[in-house]
């Protein structure tokens, strides 16, 4: 696959800064520990000096009026997000000897023998902020208690002077403005690659404003922020210069910089012989699924869940990797039908504009595929399309990155039969990794059984599993790993204890 060479200037600027990062790559790999925390403490007292600027441009560029309540998504999926990642790169490197950060981390063993690090709630703030909220990370098979130090901070087990430094491009994120430079963090302080981040022209008008946060960073030619089209993103995934890629986007834009695009690239992928050689990391977004499991649930319970789930399908516009698009009901369960007119009501209230590119013409192809759609008005807004699942097979493989949802119902005779079901569903009919969730009342849960309950859980192939909460919740919590679940060695579980408002 050949890439059009961007504008000169262009590529000019853009061979300027990889000469820079390239000439810097060994130097930031050998930095010290005591440098590394002094660089993150710059960075938060940057960043707290741009965070109201920062969440006044999202929300302009959104179409937020000032002093919406709605910009409160923005100081959480922003500035706070990128400042708890400062604090919990600091906290673990302040405790880097000897790896002492593990020995205040609960451990459990699992039914099926694996660990679980209980991360959540780990501070005063946790219990303070996120009260009745647990989240564990579940171990891979093969990771012990005795072991445990070998799967974290592996960076820094290599003694500075034998790191190899490498250059990173991180082509961004277009919706969650925390997410590239989040992303940034991993590959300077976790994997010790200085990056070049491309933004995501959606995201654009951030530059200046993350320049100003990271400029620690950019003074030592560690990072350098650029912008430009697709064109120049994908000329630069090609560039000598550069050593890995991680990109979060669509599954479409991953596999086009992989296999490159055509018959060429099926044969390619067949084959196991990508286009592009470098090791490629990805954030992709997919068809996540909220299961609801039937239960005895009162009229509260219902107006409490309904706008959980609102949260889930319409935050930041409903513009997000891990928007619920799939809701998994049993077959005749009454309460279903108060629920999804509850949760209706909620989004026709959400007339916030919709933002991101190409929303209109995502939403127009789902509703086209849908045999009878439902549409919920919603002021000046796009509607919100709802669907059945089985109306066509691309509802549980495409992404609407919009106002769609599609509802699918099962046949079951308890709500453990309809859990084991909907987990099987997930699994295998929907696309995508990222993360699930489940909302299922207390009494329920406790009817299956602890130890059946989480060798259902266990069975979900989702980077994240969320109970009783949503997955994308764990994203300002910097303890989770976010991923699918082919991330290497690690799994995430959150819950929230109870249910009803």
């Amino acid at each position: 696959m050949s890439h059009a060479r961007p504008g000169l200037t262009t590529c000019s600027q853009y061979d300027a800064a990889l000469h820079a990062l390239s000439a810097a790559r060994q130097r930031w790999a050998e930095t010290s520990v005591n440098r590394r925390l002094a660089l993150l403490r710059q960075i938060k007292d940057a960043l707290a000096g741009i965070a109201p600027a920062w969440v006044a441009a999202a929300a302009a560029a959104k179409g937020l009026p000032a002093g919406d309540p709605l910009a409160g998504e923005e100081w959480l999926a922003g500035p706070c997000a990128l400042m708890v990642g400062c604090n919990g790169l600091i906290a673990t490197l302040e405790q880097l000897e000897e790896k002492t950060f593990l020995r205040r981390i609960p451990l459990r063993t699992l039914a099926d023998g694996r660990l679980a690090l209980r991360v959540v709630p780990g501070t005063l703030w946790d219990r303070l902020l996120l009260s009745g909220v647990r989240a564990e990370i579940w171990m891979q098979p093969g990771v012990t208690r005795a072991h445990l130090d070998r799967y974290a901070a592996r960076a820094y087990d290599i003694p500075p002077a034998a790191r190899q430094g490498k250059l990173a491009l991180v082509l961004g994120a277009g919706n969650v403005a925390s997410i590239a430079p989040l992303d940034v963090l991993h590959k300077l302080f976790i994997e010790n690659q200085v990056c070049l981040l491309k933004l995501n022209p959606v995201n654009d008008y951030l530059h200046d404003l993350l320049a100003q946060a990271l400029a620690p960073l950019i003074a030592m030619d560690a990072l350098r922020i650029v912008t430009g089209d697709a064109r120049a993103g994908a000329w630069l995934t090609t560039h000598p210069a550069v050593d890995e890629i991680h990109i979060t986007g669509s599954r479409e834009t991953h596999d086009v910089i992989v296999w490159g695009e055509g018959e060429t690239a099926r044969q390619r992928r067949a084959a196991g012989t990508p286009l592009n050689p470098r090791r490629v990391t990805s954030e992709l977004g997919g068809v996540s699924p909220t299961i609801i499991v039937p239960g005895p649930w009162s009229e509260a319970d219902i107006a409490f869940q309904a706008q959980q789930l609102a949260t889930q399908k319409m935050n930041n516009g409903g513009f997000n990797c891990v928007a619920s698009q799939v809701l998994i009901l049993q077959q005749g369960w009454e309460p279903a039908t108060a629920l999804l007119n509850q949760l209706y009501r909620l989004i026709a209230a959400n007339t916030r504009p919709d933002y991101y590119p190409g929303a209109e013409n995502r939403l127009t192809d789902f509703r086209l595929r849908a045999r009878q759609p439902l549409e919920i008005a919603r002021g000046d807004a796009l509607p919100l399309i709802v669907a059945n699942t089985d109306d066509d097979p691309g509802f549980c493989q495409q992404e609407v990155f919009g106002p769609g949802l599609s509802v699918t119902r099962l046949e079951a005779d308890s709500a453990e039969s309809f859990l084991r079901q909907a987990i099987g569903y997930a699994n295998q009919r929907l696309q995508g990794t990222l993360g699930a969730n489940i909302v299922i009342h207390p009494r329920t849960r406790k009817a299956i059984g602890r130890k059946r309950f989480n060798a259902l859980i266990a069975e979900l192939r989702y980077g994240t599993v969320a109970i009783n909460c949503w997955s994308g919740g764990g994203l300002p919590v910097s303890p989770l790993p976010v991923g699918g679940v082919s991330r290497p060695h690690a799994r995430r579980y959150s819950e929230r204890a109870g249910q009803g408002a």
